[in-house]
């Protein structure tokens, strides 16, 4: 097996090149080892880490990234005392390294008699929607598809699907990056809400503009202090809460400290109907309503045909989710992003 060096070829570029000799089979299956290791190098940017899953000693992982780098001409990571960064060739390198493996993995299913859905499923959503949603839909799927292995990583950092490997994220955000590609899952809407003990010692704030005399909690990484309402005549009113009495990075966190008093927050719908619906948090502007991104299934623009089990887990998901009773909070005139 060689790679075509020409003097203006990124890395990625002769990895797509790549010419596979058949007279050595070994050779060719010693690099798509290499491969497959690069990428989990590249997912957790950890040899260490790397090594545990593998159940190979830290030198061999070391050893077998340094002969890819030698082989390649090009250094993929750097190296700090407590750290791995991907180099921009690195980064490069991985995303065609996991075309590769995917399409591969695609034939293999393909070629499976019964259609059985098999291979691994790696996405990401945030905190709150995981353990609300998520969570037991996923059980569900996987239920469905024995075969199937799911990774979901949960945070409410906007995580990079390329440099982290991902299949998919499911984001309650605009899609703003041209690279991504978004199917809406359902729809969704924000509400200004805090706790009956926090409205029994602050009252409730009359108008949006109000709420700048109020403790207004801030979740989100990073946290989002201009809020935007609609009102009954189609009118757009916008606050800025930024001097907030808390703030956190977690979702979970700001509802936690919501439903102890600790202010008012703006959340999505899929967090809170529950609440609402028991009288745990109380809707404290009801004449206005906060349009949010709908919910969505984002993948990379451009890495081939979806596998299918991506495109099944997210059939599923839409008809679920279509399903839950949360729908019947949503009134279709107040769904329509800001």
């Amino acid at each position: 097996m060689a790679f075509l060096h020409h003097s203006h070829a990124t890395i990625a570029e002769e990895a797509i090149s790549v010419k596979f000799t058949f007279s050595n089979l070994e050779e060719v299956m010693e690099h798509l080892q290499d491969l497959a290791l690069f990428v989990r190098i590249a997912q957790a940017q950890s040899l260490s880490e790397v090594a545990r899953e593998t159940g190979l000693s830290s030198g061999a992982v070391s050893k077998q990234l340094a002969r890819l780098e030698a082989e390649l001409g090009a250094q993929l990571v750097k190296r700090s005392t407590r750290h791995l960064y991907l180099t921009p060739e690195g980064s490069d390198y991985a995303a065609h390294c996991r075309v590769i493996l995917e399409q591969l993995e695609r034939a293999r299913e393909e070629l499976r008699q019964g259609g059985e859905l098999i291979g691994e499923i790696r996405l990401t959503a945030s905190l709150p929607f995981s353990r609300r949603h998520l969570a037991p839909l996923l059980a569900e799927f996987g239920l469905m598809h024995p075969r199937i292995r799911i990774h979901l990583v949960s945070s409410d950092a906007l995580i990079s699907l390329v440099q982290g490997g991902f299949d998919l994220a499911i984001r309650q955000a605009a899609l703003v990056d041209s690279s991504l590609v978004a199917r809406m899952l359902a729809g969704d809407r924000r509400v200004a809400c805090a706790s009956p003990g926090y409205i029994a010692t602050h009252g409730k704030p009359a108008t949006p503009q109000d709420l700048v005399a109020h403790r207004c909690l801030l979740p989100g990484d990073p946290p989002i202090n201009l809020w935007r309402f609609v009102d009954r005549q189609r009118e757009v009113v916008s606050v800025n809460v930024g001097g907030s009495a808390f703030q956190t990075n977690d979702g979970e966190v700001a509802h936690a400290a919501t439903l102890a008093g600790a202010g008012i927050a703006l959340k999505s719908i899929w967090d809170v109907a529950e609440d609402l619906a028991s009288g745990r948090l109380v809707d404290v502007l009801p004449d206005y309503h906060s349009p949010a991104a709908p919910i969505q299934a984002v993948y990379v623009r451009g890495q081939g045909p979806m596998s299918g089990r991506v495109r099944a887990l997210i059939e599923f998901l839409v008809e679920r989710l279509q399903l839950s009773p949360i729908q019947a909070w949503l009134d279709p005139s107040q769904l329509q992003v800001l």
